[in-house]
């Protein structure tokens, strides 16, 4: 396998080398950078900088406990997406007094998405992590837009690229956080795997 030094990449070969992850799905890597497309769902970066180490998450609803959602046990919620990112990066060696996050999404792309689910969102993942004594040191959250966000483990950098608001845009958003929310309506056999990698 060729290494990847993303420290030396421009902005497009970033993108193009990029590990992408969709909503319930999450990475740990330590030179591939990793991007997803964000509406409403926020995505948390966590970076241990003395192993130059990263994950990224990506979760639709703030917890597990979400009305007829509340027995799902896939990488879609947020309490149990940030407790995966982290488990993950400490059994590869990253303590976690030295992780630092960034965070992004939560937006209001469509006005008819019921129970301003990106607000709450991005509220979920700010006191989780103060709640974990993980420092937040960057975020872009709300607003009428998606985002793509890179994260690049090689040093940490996290992009976040706010899109306009075009129906290609929504339906692709939109079109990948229904097809999470119908598979948790599924019998837990018949469930698509979510896509999961780790270092």
């Amino acid at each position: 396998m060729t290494s990847i030094n993303s420290a030396r990449l421009s902005a497009r070969e970033i993108e193009n080398t990029a590990l992408n992850i969709n909503p319930g799905g999450w990475a740990v890597e330590r030179e591939r950078p990793i991007v997803t497309l964000l509406g409403s769902c926020v995505a948390v970066c966590l970076f241990e900088a003395t192993l130059k180490l990263a994950g990224m998450n990506h979760f639709l609803l703030p917890s597990r406990g979400e009305g007829r959602h509340a027995d799902t046990d896939v990488v879609l919620a947020g309490d149990y997406a940030m407790e995966v990112l982290v488990n993950a990066l400490l059994g590869q060696g990253a303590r976690k007094e030295n992780l630092i996050a960034k965070a992004f999404g939560g937006g209001t792309i469509v006005s008819g998405i019921k129970m301003a689910i990106g607000e709450r969102n991005a509220e979920f993942a700010v006191e989780w992590l103060a709640r974990e004594g993980i420092p937040l040191v960057a975020s872009d959250f709300g607003g009428a837009w998606s985002r793509k966000v890179i994260c690049v483990p090689a040093t940490g950098d996290v992009y976040c690229r706010r899109m306009p608001i075009t129906q290609s845009v929504v339906d692709r958003v939109i079109e990948g956080e229904a097809n999470h929310l119908q598979s948790l309506s599924k019998p837990k056999e018949t469930r698509p795997q979510l896509f999961i990698r780790s270092v």
